[in-house]
């Protein structure tokens, strides 16, 4: 193999990127081969994570392996993190808690916020190691202080129930509310459940809607049902049979919420469990027209297009 210039290696590698940035994988990963091949560090971390991924090459989680260990091997940690997951799951190797361990370790020395958030999972479940809650507690706030939205989410439901930690609800909600303003559907569900039950905050139906309907819209169940009552009874929003009918209909297609929406409404309407007035869908449809019930299921339908329901 002839030896590449410093520049020629540079080249190499530049091109790969550029390579990647049109999608054009398969000459990107042999553009990045020809410089991970000739020692350029960058360009094996990327290749690996195209054999990790099949992308441009044949998916080979051995080979993806061989170039992340060349990495880690250097101390670059997010290659280190990498390897360490591969071990975790038993890709391209047999799974193996212990050298996941060593890896993730050695990530989290050079303050890898994933590879932080990993191994206090692994704390957590005892997953390789004896389960300590309080380890776990400390590794995961650390991933949760650099931004990872899953370590805040994490947080959040350690401070609420108390694991590792001194129980404190008002915790709970600063952590729901750092992870659901980054996306994270469970932490926007929490959060609205914080609001609607004035737990570490006080009751809030506005905050409630805005956060159920944040997690309904990334597809939510359990959101969605939610809302449809909200809307039924005219909580922190008018009161819209339409709305309701629209979100109990979406969540129906989740398969999971009807009779969960009928009994709830059943309870709060005074009528009884035994009461044989059917779900949520139809309960409120009992309060609308025709026309009205129309309208209802084509905003379902199109809401179901849209996402792909």
């Amino acid at each position: 193999m002839a030896v590449l210039t410093p520049q020629a290696l540079a080249k190499a590698y530049e091109d790969g990127m550029k390579l990647i940035d049109r999608k054009d994988y398969i000459n990107a990963a042999a553009s990045l081969k020809n410089a991970a091949e000739h020692g350029h560090v960058e360009a094996q971390f990327y290749l690996a994570g195209m054999y990790a991924d099949g992308q441009g090459i044949r998916k080979d989680y051995q080979q993806a392996m061989h170039w992340y260990r060349k990495v880690a091997d250097q101390g670059f940690a997010e290659a280190q993190f990498n390897l360490g997951v591969m071990y975790y799951k038993g890709q391209g190797v047999e799974p193996d808690y212990e050298q996941a361990l060593h890896w993730y370790n050695k990530a989290v020395e050079k303050g890898d916020a994933l590879a932080q958030y990993t191994l206090g999972i692994m704390y957590e479940k005892g997953h390789g190691v004896t389960q300590d809650y309080k380890q776990a507690v400390s590794l995961i706030s650390k991933a949760a202080e650099q931004g990872i939205a899953q370590a805040q989410y994490k947080m959040g439901l350690m401070c609420e129930e108390g694991n590792g930690i001194v129980q404190d609800d008002e915790q709970a909600v600063i952590w729901y509310r750092k992870a659901a303003e980054q996306g994270v559907v469970h932490a926007q569900f929490k959060l609205g459940f914080m609001y609607d039950n004035g737990i570490g905050v006080s009751q809030d139906t506005e905050q409630v809607v805005y956060w159920w309907n944040k997690a309904a819209e990334q597809g939510d169940v359990e959101a969605q049902n939610n809302l449809g009552v909200m809307y039924d009874m005219g909580l922190g929003v008018p009161q819209d049979y339409i709305e309701a009918h629209k979100w109990f209909n979406i969540a129906g297609a989740g398969g999971k919420w009807f009779k969960v929406a009928g009994e709830w409404v059943n309870n709060i309407s005074g009528l009884g469990d035994d009461a044989d007035i059917g779900s949520g869908l139809g309960i409120v449809e009992s309060f609308m027209t025709p026309d009205q019930i129309a309208e209802a299921q084509r905003r379902a339908s199109e809401w179901m297009k849209k996402h792909n329901k």
